[in-house]
């Protein structure tokens, strides 16, 4: 068992084993009162190297209370900052590199994703932080997405051929205002940070995406953009993309449809029972390992999430590399 010198890895009964070994995600604990600040420097290489290897990593059982501790656990690991510009999600900052991770409604089911895949600049890390310990539900399940990528694969080979060969384009209404009823209902001034529709289509621009205007509403269009990805560390090809949590109809011009619309990056629809198939797969593959409170968990490039419970609090970085 894979440790480092003050942090233990424990079991918990939700973590998935696979057959070469890998036991997902890796759950780590203090072996010592050392503040988990001093801990996270002085292992910050080790424990870079296991995210890797491991894809996520949960930390349990230490003294982090406050989203301000979180924000202090983050900016130990030093890795530089990625603004929310472009991302669709409702969300309100709560205190340096920290917000909340969804406004939406707690009964409100967010579809598994990567953070920002429709955007051509996604943050690296992602990481979360129990503030209060839900009740009941509110799990965040997470995946592996280099295995969601070889059961696709293996089951619709033309299709993932497809993806790999022309990638996928995304279109969203936006309207000027955010609606926090769902949880992609962030409107166009703050999804760009203005409201002069000139700045905001050059900010998009900057971004890889265009703005079509309806009335006070924006046609968001990003893409084509790699639905599939490879992961730079491990060689392994990843299922980079929120195609499950898309519609895949054609997009209406309705101010009221504020569904993201995704295709193939030639234009074609996606066909239905991949789609399906693929949200199966998911539901199979995933990890859903109840909240703690001061539980931290970060998450590297190779995962895929789904949603909380609104009681969680996260912040994103790029990776030192600048991707």
């Amino acid at each position: 068992m894979a440790t480092g010198r003050l942090f233990q890895e424990v079991e918990l009964p939700e973590q998935r084993s696979y057959d070469d070994g890998l036991v997902f995600p890796v759950v780590l604990s203090p072996t010592t009162k050392t503040n988990i600040i001093q801990c996270i420097r002085s292992e910050k290489l080790w424990l870079e190297s296991l995210l890797q290897k491991r894809g996520v990593i949960l930390f349990r059982g230490f003294p982090v209370t406050s989203p301000s501790d979180f924000n202090d656990v983050v900016e130990a690991f030093d890795f530089p900052e990625l603004l929310y510009v472009g991302g669709r999600a409702p969300r309100t900052k709560v205190v340096g590199r920290v917000y909340t991770a969804n406004d939406s409604p707690l009964d409100k089911i967010i579809p598994f994703h990567h953070e920002m895949a429709s955007m051509p600049d996604f943050p690296s890390k992602l990481f979360f932080f129990c503030a209060e310990e839900p009740k009941s539900g509110g799990e965040t399940p997470i995946l592996l997405s280099h295995i969601v990528y070889e059961k696709m694969k293996a089951k619709h080979p033309d299709f993932v051929a497809q993806l790999e060969e022309h990638g996928l384009t995304n279109t969203k209404i936006m309207s000027d205002e955010d609606r926090p009823s769902i949880p992609s209902g962030r409107g166009w001034k703050s999804t760009f940070m203005t409201d002069d529709k000139n700045v905001a289509e050059e900010r998009a621009a900057k971004l890889g995406t265009k703005l079509e205007w309806i009335g006070n509403a924006a046609k968001v269009i990003t893409g084509p953009l790699p639905a599939i990805r490879l992961d730079k560390g491990s060689q392994r090809k990843t299922w980079f993309n929120n195609l499950v949590g898309s519609n895949t109809a054609p997009i209406r011009d309705d101010i009221d449809d504020y569904d993201a619309h995704v295709e193939l990056g030639n234009g074609d629809l996606l066909p239905d029972h991949a789609v399906k198939d693929c949200m199966k797969i998911m539901e199979e593959e995933c990890v859903a390992i109840p909240w703690k409170k001061g539980d931290v968990m970060l998450g590297g490039e190779a995962r895929n999430k789904a949603g909380m419970d609104g009681e969680c609090c996260e912040t994103y970085n790029r990776s030192s590399a600048g991707r």
